[in-house]
């Protein structure tokens, strides 16, 4: 798979996340990429899921998410 198939692909499932009112709550950043933490909240329940990102443009993609959210 090309550099950009897998962009695109992390990027629609960043989509997908966020269209179920998920929000970035963390991220952690190391060599092998990062894991992006999503919440969900639902009156008192919690619903968390973690992603693993390894492409930059989807790194920079989360970022301007999380400018967005703040």
């Amino acid at each position: 798979m090309s550099s950009y198939q897998e962009f695109i692909a992390e990027r629609d499932k960043i989509d997908y996340l966020i269209q179920q009112g998920y929000k970035i709550k963390a991220v952690t950043e190391n060599l092998s990429g990062a894991f992006v933490q999503f919440e969900k909240s639902q009156g008192h329940e919690k619903d968390e899921c973690v992603m693993h990102i390894l492409t930059a443009d989807a790194r920079k993609y989360f970022s301007s998410i999380m400018i967005h959210q703040t």
